[in-house]
């Protein structure tokens, strides 16, 4: 599907469906006396997504760092604020 262009009245009557279009990804340049003057386009082309990294991609970067227990470590370390 390409862009659609539509006068502002045309697309005021259509606004609902041009607000679908957006969302599933297309554009629609909007005219007024003939001349672009707006456009409707998806969110994402003007706000870039961010994405997210899960917490598993670190699963083994801190492999040896508290040695071989971790646990055994951090139990040490806190009997010696007793």
């Amino acid at each position: 599907m390409s862009t659609k262009i539509l006068g502002s009245e045309a697309a005021r009557a259509k606004l609902p469906e041009l607000l679908e279009l957006a969302h599933s990804g297309f554009s629609t340049i909007i005219t007024k006396h003939g001349k672009p003057y707006a456009a409707l386009v998806p969110v994402s082309s003007v706000i870039p997504s961010r994405r997210r990294v899960s917490v598993l991609a670190l699963s083994g970067t801190g492999a040896g760092l508290w040695g071989d227990d971790s646990s055994r470590t951090v139990t040490n370390m806190r009997n010696e604020w007793s």
